[in-house]
């Protein structure tokens, strides 16, 4: 997990981590999940967008954060596994640049097509934006086949600058400290600890769901 008092330091320099794991772990682990420890409970409940009957599940990343890219495989298989009770978003966070990016991406209808690009694209090839200047990030995001033109009209759109004041926001109310981390129901924050991370979302899901 990248912590946030660090990660401007680490946005364009990038570094390497191995690990991939299993989504699963035993029953007698799953139990064994400690608050404090595993997750932490929010002094403060956050509001939630999901409708009513579902469990609400964020993940804060960002594409500057080798943690989230490695991440990101177990992500995308639990997704396919996940009840349908269950509400899932990304919340970019951290870097507003990225955190624009993402947005822009969202609002043109080409988030699905550049998100799994971006990643490799700064990590995989180590091409990154060359400063945090607009014009810079529309040439880095052009590399994944998006049009730059219409890229930057949206990256500098109130839409896009309201959204990333929102994520900001939801991380802070979330008492986010390092990339990625996952919010459950508004009521839990999971803190990155990569095969771990989604059995201690799924048992915090069925606590939610117990009422």
């Amino acid at each position: 997990m990248i912590p946030r008092r660090s990660f401007n330091r680490t946005l364009l320099a990038g570094s390497v981590l191995a690990g991939t794991g299993l989504l699963g772990l035993p029953a007698r682990a799953q139990s064994a999940f400690k608050e404090g420890k595993d997750f932490q409970r929010l002094k403060q409940p956050v509001a939630v967008d999901a409708p009513a009957g579902q469990v609400e599940v964020l993940e804060f990343f960002s594409y500057g954060c080798i943690h989230c890219f490695q991440f990101e495989p177990l992500v995308k298989a639990w997704l396919k596994q996940k009840p349908a009770h269950v509400a899932f978003r990304r919340v970019p966070v951290f870097a507003e640049p990225l955190q624009r990016a993402y947005y822009a991406l969202e609002a043109m209808g080409q988030l699905e097509a550049a998100h799994d690009k971006l990643f490799a694209l700064f990590f995989t090839d180590s091409v990154r934006p060359a400063s945090n200047k607009p014009e810079a990030v529309a040439d880095w995001v052009a590399k994944a086949g998006v049009d730059r033109v219409k890229f930057l009209q949206a990256y500098q759109s109130f839409g896009v600058a309201g959204k990333v004041r929102r994520a900001t926001q939801l991380a802070d109310l979330y008492q986010v400290e390092g990339t990625p981390a996952v919010g459950v129901a508004g009521r839990f924050l999971v803190p990155g600890q990569a095969e771990r991370t989604l059995p201690i979302v799924n048992a915090l899901i069925a606590e939610v769901r117990k009422g």
